[in-house]
C-alpha cells in the first residue's frame, strides 16, 4: 500500500465492507434489492458520525449523506456516485456468482486465478490484485474510497477542510430519470457551491484522471417506407423501390468517407482555443495501441486526434433491420426499412437542434415525412415516404462541460497534485454520458467528474473487477480533496 498510515489503515479498515456490500444485488429492476442497498449505505455513514437522509424515489430511495459541524465559512460539496448496476447473465461469469465477490491475481500465462478471500484482510495485499464482482468498480467502489477516506481523516484528528455532502442515486444505469425531481425536492437538504461525480474509469494510463464535461445523447428513429406490403423479388424488383435500399443511401448521405457529418450546419458553434487544444495534445493517448486493440487501420477524421474527437457531436447508426437474415432470410422486397440513431451531443449542439438538422436533410433528399405508417393518399401522391421520430427524453442526455480554470478545477488539481506529486491528466469532454447534465441543472453550480476505477474494469459487462492498486490511490485522492481548503 501507498500512503500514509491513516490512509493505508482506513483501505484495509473497508475492504470487509466492501466485500459485504458487493454481495448485495443492486439491479435497479428489483426494488427491494436497492432498498436493501440503501439501507446498508446509510449504515455505513451512520457510523461515521454523518447524518442521512433516505429520498424517496418510487420504491427505490435515494440516500443523503452529510458531514457533522458545517460552518458557514466553508465551501460546501456535493459527492455524486450511483448505488445500482448494470444488470447480470450469471453463466457468463468465470465465478460462483457475480454477487460473490471474488479476488483474483493474474498468472504469467495471462489468466484470473482465484484467491482466498481472506487473503484481501492481509496486512499486506498486492496492488495488481483485483475483486471481481458486479458493480466492484461501478460504483461501488468509489464510495467505499469515500468511506475509508474519511475514515483516515478521524483517525488523524482532522476534520474536512470543505463541508461534506453526499448523494447516492440508485438509477443512473437506466438513465437516472428521477434524479431531476428528486434534487428539486430536496435542495434545501442538496444545496451545495459545487458538485463532484465520481464515476468512469480513469485514462488508460491509469494515472489520476480530472474530467470536465461529458457529451449527451439524443436518439431518434428513422423509417424508409416501401409497398403496402412484401413483394415477391422475382415479380418487383426493377419495378419496385426496395426501402432498405433506400434506407442504407439515406443514412450513406449522412456522412463522408472520413467519417464527418455531412448534415448541414451539424458542426456549427463549436471553436476549440489555444488553451483546449494544448490540454487535448497533452493527453497521452497511445492511438497506436488504440487501433490495434478495437481492431482498425484507420479512424475516423472528425477531430485531429482521439480527445478532439470527443469535442464533437456524433451521427451514429445503432442499429438497423429490415427483413430477415441468414437462414431465415426470404426472396422479398420489404414493406419497410428501420434504422436506429443516436447522436452523442456537446454543449453547443443541443438534442432538439440536431434532431430539426437530421430532419431537414432528410427532406431534402426528397422525402416526405409522416408520423406513423403512410395513408393511401401519402402512398399515391409522394415517392419518398419516412418518419422521423425523436427518442424519449433521456434525464442523463444532457451535454455539459465545465471551464479548465474555474475555482472547482483548480482546487481539485492541486489537490490531485498534493496526493500524487503531479498534476492530473485533464480531459475536457469525455465520449459517454452520466448524469451530470440533470443534476448540473437542478443545482445550478460547477462540477467535475473524479474518476477513480481502472479503465479496463469491464463494467456493463461481465467479469467486472476492481483493480486494488486504484481502490488505494483512489483512498488517497480522495483523503487530498477533503483536505484541502476551497475557497467559496
Amino acid at each position: 500500500m501507498a500512503g500514509t498510515p491513516e490512509v493505508e489503515a482506513a483501505a484495509r479498515g473497508t475492504f470487509k465492507e466492501w466485500v459485504e456490500v458487493l454481495a448485495i444485488p443492486n439491479v435497479s429492476a428489483a426494488p427491494a434489492d436497492i432498498q436493501r442497498n440503501t439501507n446498508w449505505f446509510e449504515q455505513a455513514f451512520k457510523r461515521r458520525g454523518y447524518r442521512t437522509r433516505q429520498l424517496p424515489n418510487n420504491g427505490k430511495p435515494m440516500l443523503f449523506a452529510e458531514a457533522p459541524n458545517a460552518k458557514d465559512t466553508k465551501s460546501t460539496v456535493l459527492f455524486y456516485a450511483h448505488i445500482d448496476g448494470q444488470p447480470v447473465t450469471p453463466s457468463e461469469w468465470n465465478q460462483e456468482s457475480p454477487w460473490k465477490p471474488t479476488l483474483k491475481q493474474k498468472t504469467p500465462d495471462g489468466r484470473w486465478m482465484e484467491l482466498p478471500i481472506e487473503r484481501l484482510y492481509d496486512a499486506k495485499v498486492d496492488p495488481e490484485w483485483r475483486l471481481f464482482a458486479r458493480s466492484s468498480s461501478d460504483d461501488k467502489a468509489p464510495i467505499l474510497m469515500l468511506l475509508a477516506a474519511i475514515d483516515a481523516l478521524q483517525a488523524a484528528g482532522v476534520e474536512p477542510a470543505i463541508n461534506v455532502k453526499v448523494l447516492l442515486d440508485t438509477e443512473e444505469e437506466v438513465s437516472s430519470p428521477s434524479l431531476g425531481t428528486v434534487i428539486r425536492e430536496n435542495l434545501a437538504f442538496l444545496k451545495c457551491d459545487d458538485l463532484v461525480v465520481l464515476d468512469g474509469p480513469m485514462h488508460p494510463s491509469n494515472r489520476p484522471t480530472l474530467v470536465f464535461g461529458n457529451r449527451g445523447i439524443a436518439r431518434a428513429t428513422l423509417t424508409v417506407f416501401g409497398p403496402r406490403q412484401e413483394l415477391h423479388s422475382g415479380h418487383y424488383a426493377n419495378y419496385v423501390a426496395n426501402p432498405a435500399m433506400r434506407l442504407a443511401q439515406l443514412m450513406a448521405s449522412m456522412k463522408d468517407e472520413d467519417g464527418r457529418v455531412t448534415v448541414k450546419h451539424y458542426y456549427d458553434g463549436i471553436a476549440l482555443d489555444d488553451r483546449a487544444r494544448r490540454v487535448m495534445a497533452a493527453v497521452p493517448d497511445d492511438e497506436p495501441a488504440l487501433r490495434k486493440r478495437l481492431g482498425v487501420a484507420e479512424t475516423e477524421k472528425v477531430g485531429g486526434n482521439y480527445q478532439e474527437a470527443m469535442q464533437y457531436p456524433s451521427l451514429n447508426i445503432r442499429g438497423i433491420k429490415s427483413a430477415d437474415v441468414g437462414g431465415k432470410a426470404r426472396t422479398i422486397i420489404p414493406d419497410h426499412a428501420t434504422a436506429e440513431i443516436d447522436m452523442r451531443t456537446v454543449p453547443e449542439t443541443p438534442p432538439e437542434r440536431l434532431f430539426d438538422l437530421l430532419k431537414g436533410h432528410v427532406t431534402a433528399q426528397g422525402y416526405h415525412l409522416v408520423e406513423g405508417e403512410p395513408t393511401d393518399d401519402d402512398r399515391a401522391r409522394y415517392p419518398k415516404l419516412a418518419s422521423l421520430m425523436m427518442g424519449k427524453g433521456s434525464s442523463s442526455g444532457t451535454a455539459v462541460r465545465t471551464d479548465l480554470d474555474s475555482p472547482i478545477g483548480v482546487w481539485l488539481r492541486e489537490a490531485m497534485k498534493r496526493a500524487h506529486g503531479a498534476d492530473p491528466i485533464e480531459i475536457r469532454m469525455m465520449g459517454g454520458t452520466v448524469p451530470t447534465g440533470v443534476a448540473v441543472g437542478a443545482l445550478k453550480v460547477p462540477f467535475a467528474i473524479v474518476p477513480l476505477v481502472n479503465a479496463d474494469n469491464s463494467q456493463h459487462s461481465f467479469d467486472e473487477n476492481m483493480r486494488i492498486g486504484n481502490y488505494l490511490d483512489g483512498i488517497l485522492t480522495l483523503e487530498a480533496i477533503l483536505r484541502l481548503e476551497k475557497s467559496r
